[in-house]
């Protein structure tokens, strides 16, 4: 979809320019100005504010280097991010992302979309987002520790409970925020346990963490539902991906009357007929990190070629990563009478595929909705640190239901309000941006 305002392609065209050879960043911007057309037209003070211009300018990027020792005694090198996007609505927070695509753009793009995500929470949180190159895979333990230790050296300097506080993303999971959160708390010789989150729960973690992405995914998306007089009673689903994520939405959607029939990793996708069997899933992916292949040894296929796109179901949850999901993928869903799309990950579609999806009158759910449950639930593990408590499972769980409960009910009337009803991208966009735009104008030019 094109931008019509004048304004906001100045600003894009200005983004181009001072950003190149950032793509994903490039995508996410664009994808959220073609949303504000209609927020120009109604609040001018935006623009007299250079607010938009603002909002697409990190308030800060540190890059360093990570040098660590491997299991061979050579010393290994690799780079670090943490880009501190805004901070009106509270301190920075956002995942480390550890995995060899990580760059500078793909950092600016994630934390670029975690401003409106965190904004959707309605939580006092600002958006951020870092990471480095480096490879946890085929790494051993003291291998992760020594990266994580290095990481943090440099890292502490520019966190806190009430500066910056980083959680988990792909390749950073409960091994490595312990040994990021050791290493930060011998650096600050405090127990700052808000400065982190996703730890684990004998030292300041939260229950529910583990499995708010992906359960806060298949609770938006039950929205998406009740919202058509629909439930998940009887839908098929396909879930990409087999990480955190995706096992927790496949937990939720069959604990709701779905059934996940495939999903996915870089060795190809499963397909179970029966119904993915999680606690072997589980047994393969979290226990013995192996892949989906370790699986179809036991009951389903493999296959190797094709798409998981492929496969014909009624709800689609894109749960791997960025650009995932491409226009073939979107026609072969289309075409197999898909009705529902959800990004469990981060910008997983193209802007190609989701012209197909919504042309076809799919209901589509953007990312920083639809997976906006782990960083809610970051937020109640940090009033929890702040407040020396700990929650019931079951009171966590009602929480987190409840925000992505207010998140789609605030998209939906977002969009009826700005002429897009239906429209959930539109009203993420425009409601996310308009929390942060208030708070930008109050704080004054800074």
């Amino acid at each position: 979809m094109p931008i019509t305002d004048s304004h906001l392609r100045a600003v894009h065209e200005e983004v181009l320019a001072r950003n190149p050879a950032e793509p994903e960043f490039h995508q996410a911007v664009q994808e959220v100005l073609e949303s504000l057309a209609p927020v120009v037209a109604r609040h001018p003070q935006y623009v007299d504010a250079a607010i938009i211009q603002r909002i697409c300018e990190p308030e800060r990027q540190v890059i360093f280097r990570v040098p660590w020792v491997d299991d061979a005694g050579r010393v290994r090198l690799n780079r670090g991010f943490r880009v501190q996007f805004n901070s009106a609505l509270g301190p920075y927070k956002g995942g480390l992302r550890f995995h060899p695509s990580a760059n500078l753009g793909i950092v600016k793009f994630l934390g670029f979309e975690q401003i409106f995500k965190n904004s959707l929470t309605g939580m006092p949180i600002g958006g951020g987002k870092g990471g480095s190159d480096f490879d946890p895979k085929g790494k051993s333990d003291r291998e992760v520790m020594s990266f994580c230790q290095s990481f943090m050296t440099e890292l502490h300097r520019h966190i806190g409970e009430e500066v910056d506080v980083p959680a988990g993303d792909i390749g950073v999971g409960g091994r490595e925020i312990g040994y990021l959160f050791g290493q930060y708390k011998r650096l600050s010789n405090r127990y700052e346990s808000g400065a982190i989150t996703g730890k684990g729960l004998t030292w300041g973690g939260s229950l529910v963490r583990t499995e708010a992405t992906g359960y806060g995914t298949v609770y938006f998306t039950g929205e998406m539902l009740r919202a058509r007089g629909e439930s998940f009673d009887g839908k098929r689903v396909v879930v990409s991906g087999s990480g955190n994520v995706a096992i927790y939405a496949i937990e939720k959607v069959h604990q709701l009357g779905g059934t996940v029939v495939a999903c996915s990793d870089s060795s190809g996708y499963l397909v179970d007929e029966d119904g993915i069997d999680l606690e072997l899933l589980k047994e393969v992916k979290e226990v013995r990190r192996e892949r989906v292949s370790a699986y179809a040894e036991h009951r389903g296929r493999l296959v190797t070629g094709g798409s998981i796109w492929d496969v014909p179901c009624d709800i689609a949850l894109p749960s791997a990563t960025q650009n995932e999901l491409p226009e073939a993928g979107a026609a072969a869903l289309v075409a197999n009478g898909c009705r529902y799309v959800a990004e469990g990950a981060n910008m997983p579609t193209t802007p190609e595929a989701l012209r197909v999806l919504t042309g076809a009158g799919v209901a589509f759910a953007p990312g920083k909705a639809a997976n906006a449950g782990g960083v809610a639930t970051s937020a109640l593990e940090m009033q929890q640190n702040a407040s020396r408590d700990s929650w019931t499972f079951e009171h966590t769980e009602i929480r987190l239901a409840q925000i992505m409960k207010d998140i789609h009910d605030r998209c939906a009337t977002t969009a009826d309000e700005y002429g897009a009803p239906g429209d959930y991208v539109v009203g993420a966009n425009i409601s996310g941006f308009l929390r942060v735009a208030d708070a930008m104008v109050a704080l004054g030019v800074i």
